[in-house]
This record gives C-alpha cells, sequence and structure tokens, in this order.
C-alpha cells in the first residue's frame, strides 16, 4: 500500500506540472497566432488607407485644375465685363 502512495505522491505532481507547461505553451502559441493574424490585418488596413489617400490625392489635383480652369474663365469674363461698361 505504501508503493502506492509513494506513487500516488509522485506521478499527479508531475503530471500536474506537465500538464501545466502544454496549457502555457499552447497557450503561448494561439496568442502568436492572433498577433500575427492582427498584424496582417493592420497591414492589409495600411494599404488599403495608402491607396486611398493616393486616390484622393488624384481626385485633389484634378479638381484644384478645374477650379484653376474655372478662375482663369471668370478672369477673362470679368474682362470682357468691365470692356463692356
Amino acid at each position: 500500500m505504501s508503493e502506492n502512495i509513494f506513487f500516488a505522491a509522485f506521478f499527479f505532481p508531475c503530471t500536474a506540472a506537465v500538464i501545466i507547461f502544454a496549457l502555457k505553451y499552447t497557450s503561448g502559441i494561439v496568442q502568436a497566432r492572433a498577433r500575427l493574424a492582427q498584424d496582417g490585418a493592420y497591414q492589409e488596413l495600411a494599404r488599403s488607407m495608402a491607396a486611398a489617400q493616393m486616390e484622393t490625392a488624384t481626385s485633389l489635383a484634378a479638381l484644384s485644375a478645374s477650379v484653376a480652369q474655372i478662375q482663369a474663365r471668370l478672369g477673362s469674363l470679368e474682362t470682357i465685363l468691365k470692356e463692356v461698361e
């Protein structure tokens, strides 16, 4: 009977230590995978934001050219109206 008690006193704490180690190791792996997925999502978001910023800059340049053209036309219209007066 004392051999069973010695075996139980040795086996159960060792088994508990191995299980705890395995759970911590698994938890670390899961956290690393989640962090990697999150970093990938942030990189994709940064890429899409950079593309949107480039598109906005292009649109702004086109709009700025249109405004400059309208101002030039308005200037010529003002000179024509001043000549008419």
